[in-house]
């Protein structure tokens, strides 16, 4: 080789070496970004975990579906008080079969376990799930919890439990619930079916929601469902639920916190709404109550209830209006 030929070949061996050293330098950086990529997702897959239980377990805890734990029904599924192996007390929500059928395509694990990443203190929390043939279980917290309208239509002296400042707290405590599954649960959770018998109160008066998101599984059931959702909502477009449903449904629970009357398929809402635009409060409010002395605690709780269910989905309130001014009563009466 002569001496051009020497110094090119140094030239090429210099760019190589280069070359490798740069590369190496990329799959070290690489190699060292991509572990920790993957510890964070881990750590998120984690932190949203929802433990799925086996059948046996579930038959188990149920003592295999016995009819003496049934502690409610509805349009989705019945309820039963289950023991865990632990001794934990939780409810189990068995899916209607009619509705597993129907809905046998449907990525229910998959939900599950988004619905059981919301936790908040006026929700009731997903703690697991069991999905088998003919079988779809909700596992969720228990806690004694009995529903408002057991409180306010089932039992005699449910009512006499619920005096004006409790439930004027009941129905602030509902709104930062559904609040929160609107604005701040990622990503946003509609609730499909907010009506009296899915607000539990606990053992002391704190509001939880219970049964959101799971409307997917029979939206176009009426039973249980009309007359707590607006009349947009069975539209063939632009109708079903909607966080706009949901707002309507709690007025309708605001209006039977303050009549102690039934939803009865929305009959409530005509009833109510022209006592309320008269300011006949003697009639609108429950009977069994002793009318306070201040009433205007309660008279701003009915204007939001008629804001919410004497409007269209475009000019009613957002939860997040809603949610202010019930917070701004409850401090009121709670002085």
């Amino acid at each position: 080789m002569n001496h051009d030929t020497y110094i090119a070949y140094d030239v090429v061996m210099v760019a190589l070496s280069i070359s490798f050293f740069v590369l190496a330098v990329v799959l070290y950086l690489v190699c060292k970004k991509k572990p920790v990529n993957v510890e964070s997702e881990e750590t998120l897959a984690l932190k949203h975990c929802v433990r799925a239980y086996s059948l046996m377990d579930i038959d188990a805890a149920t003592d295999g579906f016995d009819h003496s734990r049934i502690v409610g029904k509805g349009r989705v599924g019945t309820v039963y008080a289950a023991v865990q192996e632990n001794g934990e007390l939780v409810a189990v929500k068995r899916i209607h079969s009619v509705l597993v059928l129907s809905n046998a395509g449907f990525g229910f694990s998959s939900v599950l376990k988004w619905l059981s990443s919301a936790h908040h203190p006026n929700i009731v929390p997903i703690i697991g799930f069991s999905e088998a043939p003919g079988e779809r279980i909700i596992v969720m917290e228990f806690g004694r919890m009995v529903s408002l309208d057991f409180y306010l239509h089932q039992n005699v002296n449910g009512a006499s439990l619920l005096d004006w400042n409790k439930r004027i707290r009941i129905a602030a405590g509902a709104a930062r619930g559904i609040q929160y599954l609107h604005e701040v649960a990622t990503p946003n959770i509609v609730h499909g079916c907010v009506k009296s018998s899915n607000v539990l109160i606990d053992v002391n008066f704190c509001t939880r929601i219970c049964d959101y998101g799971l409307n997917f599984l029979a939206p176009r059931e009426k039973r249980g469902l009309v007359g707590n959702v607006d009349d947009e909502y069975w539209n063939e477009e632009g109708g079903g639920a909607s966080k706009e449903s949901d707002v309507y449904g709690l007025g309708v629970v605001m209006l039977e916190l303050l009549s102690g009357r039934g939803c009865e398929e929305g009959l409530i809402a005509k009833w109510a709404m022209p006592l309320i635009k008269e300011m006949s409060f003697g009639e609108l409010l429950d009977a069994r109550l002793v009318i306070p002395s201040d009433m205007k605690p309660l008279v701003r709780l009915a204007k939001v209830a008629s804001a919410c269910v004497g409007n269209s989905r475009k000019c009613r309130p957002s939860i997040a209006q809603v949610t202010t001014i019930l917070n701004n009563i409850e401090m009121e009466v709670c002085i």
